[in-house]
């Protein structure tokens, strides 16, 4: 009997370490997820309205810099008049987006735990 109570823990070790390791890779090799916003529909309380896929063009802004703010990238026209970019990893709320960012580089690299490169030494 304890024969098989030992199979069963080490069986129980195996798949478990099996679907961390799964779960670690799964979160690094995945792009993050994106909306297409109107950039001069800012509200303070509300982040960024959100608009049809249609109007950001197919690329992604990796060429922007500096966080929310950043300008550069591909950028299209929304119906309103504004400039639409994909904004990445943002709080999603009634058709408005808020603190994500523009920098698709900068999103992937807020990836989940396993991922080389994540995070920065504070200064």
């Amino acid at each position: 009997m304890a024969e098989t109570r030992r199979r069963l823990r080490s069986s129980t070790v195996v798949l478990g370490g099996m679907g961390v390791l799964a779960a670690a890779l799964s979160a690094c090799g995945s792009d993050p997820d994106r909306r297409c916003v109107d950039r001069n529909s800012y509200d303070y309380l509300k982040g960024y309205k959100v608009v049809a896929d249609k109007n950001c063009k197919s690329g992604s802004s990796a060429g922007s810099s500096g966080g929310s703010s950043g300008r550069g990238g591909k950028q299209g026209t929304s119906k309103s008049g504004g400039n639409a970019d994909w904004y990445y990893d943002a709080d999603v709320s009634g058709g408005w987006a808020d603190y994500g960012t523009f920098s698709k580089s900068e999103a992937v690299d807020r990836g989940g735990f396993g991922c080389s490169g994540s995070g920065s030494g504070g200064g």
